[in-house]
């Protein structure tokens, strides 16, 4: 069974993110071909999951993923990361073998 995990850290970022943007519905999570390393992570609201969807649920967050995504998310946790130097989403994948220092595309 293929999954997923968002850490809470994540998941409250989602929600807020949800709340101050007045959407409902959940979070899309999907590969797409380009980035500096080959491919890059989508990453944006989506009002309801598609026929074909993984549909996962972290505290009341949904979050969709395309089969085709899955194939290369199955397994990654997403996680909120804050620094002094910047803060975001963080893509902990074990199907990348190389990743940009932005860290939003990645090869495998």
């Amino acid at each position: 069974m293929p999954s997923i995990n968002v850490t809470d850290k994540a998941v409250e970022k989602i929600r807020a993110a949800f709340a101050k943007q007045g959407v409902d519905g959940g979070l899309r999570l999907g590969v797409l071909g380009g980035g500096c390393s080959g491919l890059s992570y989508q990453f944006k609201f989506d009002s309801r999951p598609r026929p074909t969807d993984h549909v996962f649920e972290f505290n009341g967050v949904q979050v969709f993923v395309d089969p085709k995504s899955m194939v290369y998310l199955d397994g990654m946790t997403l996680d909120y990361k804050e620094s002094l130097m910047q803060s975001g989403f963080a893509f902990d994948n074990p199907h990348a073998t190389k990743s940009c220092g932005c860290g939003t595309s990645f090869s495998s």
